[in-house]
């Protein structure tokens, strides 16, 4: 009896059930190997981090000045912190970034908040412009614990407002839950990371594969201060229907801004982003 191959050289078709079963291999094939390859690679999806020589000093613009933090015995926070121009100080925004580069990519940004009079200390993650060490996420809420505890040394916990961008509003938000503060600033957030996957690969176990969670979501709802949120209805990396769930966990007195037709980079560039962040700095 010839076998299946041959059947198939002298023209014969297959069966339907057999056709299909050569599908179904080669799905659940793609299927284990994006798995597979989205798990392992999963530090090179969320961070892009770019390194700088520790001897090449930065310029900036403004006044700042530049820090090293001793976390442990191996790991060193470097941290800019930028002044504003006159000697009247507010207080503090701990701003924490987003995913890309470094420093050096967000201190742009510092000047929304020097003007109305506020320090801020801009840290970059394990990895990311100067600072050293392993990354994890218990490592960044730990960092960031330590560079509260320094700025509730100089101003007092109503004068400390904490600012997350992207990535860093997942650390902004666990900062926010576990001590006091003026108040929370997210831009552009997830509601978690495995949500986050979802909007790419609802296929996948998300909530299992994820190595991180920044459970955004689960951290709002700890949090007694006032709490804005800032996202563009055009977000290409962040969809917009990833962050609106957060408004379901969000206090009657929150605020959740739409920017139509913002995007993931360009909030910046909306005069409401800049009326409604004037007037949450204005105290």
């Amino acid at each position: 009896m010839r076998n299946e191959k041959e059947l198939n050289k002298s023209g014969v078709s297959l069966p339907p059930f057999r056709r299909w079963g050569r599908w179904v291999k080669i799905i659940v094939l793609l299927y284990a190997s994006i798995g597979i390859a989205l798990f392992y690679l999963q530090d090179y999806i969320l961070f892009h981090p770019t390194v700088i020589a520790r001897n090449i000093p930065y310029q900036f613009d403004m006044p700042f000045e530049e820090i090293d933090l001793p976390f442990n015995t191996t790991d060193t926070i470097n941290m800019v912190k930028f002044f504003p121009k006159d000697t009247v100080r507010k207080g503090i925004v701990l701003y924490f970034h987003g995913n890309k580069e470094n420093v050096k990519r967000f201190a742009k940004f510092a000047n929304n908040f020097t003007r109305h009079g506020y320090q801020v200390w801009m840290e970059d993650y394990p990895g990311y412009g100067k600072s050293v060490g392993n990354r994890n996420e218990t490592i960044l809420y730990q960092q960031a614990a330590q560079i509260y505890k320094l700025a509730n040394s100089k101003f007092a916990a109503d004068s400390i407002v904490i600012y997350g961008k992207s990535l860093g509003t997942g650390i902004a938000a666990q900062l926010a839950s576990v001590v006091d503060c003026r108040q929370l600033i997210l831009e552009t957030p997830y509601y978690s990371i495995p949500a986050l996957y979802d909007s790419y690969a609802p296929v996948y176990p998300n909530s299992r594969m994820a190595s991180y969670k920044f459970p955004v979501n689960e951290y709002l709802q700890e949090i007694k201060r006032p709490i804005t949120i800032f996202h563009g209805t055009s977000d290409g990396i962040i969809r917009y229907s990833c962050a609106a769930k957060l408004k379901a966990v969000l206090k009657p007195s929150d605020r959740f801004v739409t920017i139509e037709k913002g995007s993931h980079n360009d909030l910046n560039d909306f005069p409401l982003y800049h009326q409604m962040l004037d007037s949450l700095l204005q105290f």
